[in-house]
């Protein structure tokens, strides 16, 4: 029993000893790496950058009362079209007590007048009569007695636009009338609402807002690296997040000539006219990405970024020269968007580049970033 112990026991030791070595061995041995290659391209390469921006109209007014007062009457709703002096709402004048007594006390004042002038005038008209006064005495009282009647008339007018408003003759300062045509955004208040009138000493409050929809135009921001290769008439395109598959095209009208500090960056804000097509509608205030195409070369000789290494100051591709074999060789780039790159020099149409197993370090990705740098400053 004894003797089959350890004849047991050396068969395991010989079955780990050999696993080890084979293991070991297995480890040691190299396996041959074989790198895949691409070829040089003839394409098209458009340099361009983003800005993200909002949607707005071109004309957007903010309607505001004459009066101030309580909401009585709101004549228009959110999606309406309006034209230009069509009632947009009626104000219910609340009089301030001290205005009111000044125009109760003066209708007092000019009828006493008024009876008064009528009592001159009918004296005169039988001294008149009687051949005792001339009759440019008479006249003398038709005239004054004419102008206490329009003095009456007068302090009754005031006195009905200070309770209402409006003094019946024609519209009131409490009726709100769209200044523009277009369409009704928003009517921020409601029946009942207290609303105060626009003067020196605050804005007033917004009635409605009327914009025209016809005429959009884009507002963004573009970085300070960038706005030194953008001009004003440069063709853009638009993408709205609300309307993913659709484009828009747009012109570049406004670049702001002061920067903006945000985010710690410097920004300068553009305007850019959005051609709508026939039918199109689009809402005020969508989220939006414009496109702008800072260069562009057609049929280039390109490669793809990843290919491409680099190396202190050197930026090179490995050209493949048979089984395997690779030539370093040094290129000069040109533009790029990001993904495929012009080469200007180094190697040609035809040629296999080889593709390379990226383990990138820190230092690696400072080169690279370097590298880069210098190549857009170029």
């Amino acid at each position: 029993m004894k003797k089959i112990a350890v004849i047991f026991f050396v068969i395991i030791c010989i079955c780990v000893l050999g696993y080890t070595i084979y293991f070991l061995v297995d480890k040691a041995t190299t396996k041959p790496v074989v790198y895949e290659t691409i070829t040089p391209k003839r394409e098209t390469v458009i340099l361009k950058t983003v800005a993200t921006g909002t949607i707005i109209p071109r004309q957007e007014v903010n309607i505001k009362p004459q009066v101030s007062g309580i909401i009585d009457e709101i004549y228009v709703s959110p999606g309406q079209m309006v034209k230009k002096g069509q009632i947009l709402a009626k104000i219910k004048i609340v009089p301030n007590v001290i205005s009111l007594n000044n125009a109760e006390n003066s209708i007092a004042n000019s009828k006493i007048n008024l009876e008064q002038a009528q009592k001159e005038y009918d004296r005169y008209k039988e001294l008149f009569d009687d051949k005792a006064v001339s009759e440019q005495e008479l006249t003398r009282q038709q005239y004054d007695l004419n102008l206490k009647k329009e003095a009456y008339a007068t302090a009754l007018t005031n006195y009905q636009l200070v309770k209402e408003g409006s003094s019946g003759k024609n519209m009131g300062t409490n009726i709100v009338l769209a200044t523009i045509p277009g369409m009704i955004l928003d009517v921020p208040v409601k029946n009942g609402f207290s609303v105060i009138e626009r003067n020196n000493f605050n804005e007033g409050t917004t009635i409605c807002i009327i914009a025209n929809m016809n005429e959009l135009i884009f507002e963004g921001k573009i970085d300070e690296s960038e706005v030194g290769k953008i001009k004003e008439g440069m063709e853009m395109t638009f993408k709205i997040g609300a309307l993913a598959d659709k484009k828009f095209i747009g012109e570049l009208e406004f670049i702001s000539p002061k920067g903006i500090t945000e985010d710690g960056s410097i920004k300068f804000v553009i305007k850019a006219k959005v051609k709508l097509p026939k039918g199109e509608f689009l809402r005020a205030g969508y989220s939006a990405n414009a496109d702008l195409v800072l260069d562009k070369k057609e049929n280039i000789l390109t490669i793809k970024e990843e290919v491409i290494q680099y190396s202190n100051d050197s930026i090179y591709v490995e050209v493949h020269k048979g089984k395997q074999v690779f030539e370093k060789r040094l290129i000069q780039t040109g533009i790029s968007d990001g993904i495929i790159v012009e080469i200007v020099e180094g190697i040609k149409e035809g040629e296999e580049i080889k593709v390379p197993i990226i383990k990138q370090t820190k230092d690696t990705y400072k080169d690279k970033q370097t590298i880069t740098k210098t190549r857009k400053g170029h």
